[in-house]
């Protein structure tokens, strides 16, 4: 019993996704793609091998080609902080003196507790402070 070219590309093609999933290297994936696509070639059109090898080549080398540039631009577009992350940084307005033991603040539209950075340093109503940390759901402040 002799196995169909197409099944080959398409166990191919599964080994190809497995890599990707172990490895997480998108490149595993587009060549997965291509050999898909040469195995459809060989299952609807009969191409010898020589076309098969050409489909195959020729998908996977135009996804890699075209698909991770795209993937290069997006990795490096600065990405935006969000929750606690984003609140750090951001100033603040006191509501109630706030020193080493608390106080509270009014950050990004909420009230919060807050604790002075410094120890020694308060804060007095009205004034506004830079939020440096969180910890928890207190804001540490300077």
């Amino acid at each position: 019993m002799e196995i169909d070219a197409w099944v080959w590309w398409l166990i191919g093609a599964a080994a190809l996704g497995i890599g990707l999933v172990i490895t997480a290297m998108p490149e595993l994936g587009m060549l997965a793609v291509g050999a898909v696509a040469a195995a459809l070639v060989t299952g609807i059109f009969g191409g010898g091998v020589v076309i098969q090898v050409v489909v195959f080549v020729v998908v996977s080398t135009a996804l890699i080609a075209v698909v991770r540039p795209i993937a290069n631009r997006h990795r490096a577009q600065p990405q935006h902080a969000t929750g606690i992350e984003a609140l750090k940084g951001k100033q603040a307005v006191v509501l109630e003196r706030v020193d080493a033991s608390g106080g509270r603040i009014k950050l990004a539209g909420e009230i919060w507790s807050a604790r002075a950075l410094d120890t020694d340093r308060a804060y007095e109503v009205g004034q506004e402070v830079d939020v440096v940390d969180i910890e928890g759901a207190t804001a540490i402040v300077m």
